[in-house]
C-alpha cells in the first residue's frame, strides 16, 4: 500500500483543477492507497456545512480518505470548525509537517 498527501491550496470556485485533485485523492484511496487530503489557505474554503462543493468532500472522507483542513487558514477565513461539514478534521500545520516527513509518503502539492 502506498501513501499519498495531497495538499490543496485553492479554491473549487477559483479553478476547475481542485475538482482532479478531489477524483485522484478517492481514486487513490478506492485502489488501496492511504490518502490524505490537506486543506490549506484558499483550499479551505468549500469546507463548510453551507459550501455548495462541501458534499464532495463529506464523500471523500466516506471513502477512506483522511481529511483535514488547516486551522490557521480556517481562522483567516473566519470559518469556525463547528461549520465544517461531515469528515473534515481541524489540524494544524505541524500534522502537514509530519504527514511530508513520513517515510514513503508521495507528496502532490496543488
Amino acid at each position: 500500500m502506498n501513501q499519498y498527501l495531497l495538499i490543496e491550496s485553492r479554491d473549487c470556485f477559483e479553478s476547475k483543477d481542485v475538482e482532479y485533485c478531489y477524483d485522484l485523492a478517492k481514486d487513490l484511496a478506492s485502489s488501496g492507497n492511504k490518502v490524505t487530503l490537506y486543506l490549506i489557505q484558499n483550499g479551505v474554503l468549500p469546507t463548510r456545512r453551507t459550501s455548495m462543493i462541501n458534499g464532495r468532500l463529506s464523500d471523500l472522507a466516506k471513502s477512506h480518505v483522511d481529511v483535514y483542513a488547516d486551522d490557521f487558514s480556517l481562522r483567516e477565513r473566519a470559518i469556525p470548525s463547528s461549520a465544517l461539514a461531515d469528515g473534515i478534521r481541524v489540524s494544524n500545520i505541524d500534522t502537514l509537517v509530519d504527514l511530508l516527513m513520513s517515510d514513503g509518503t508521495k507528496a502532490i502539492w496543488h
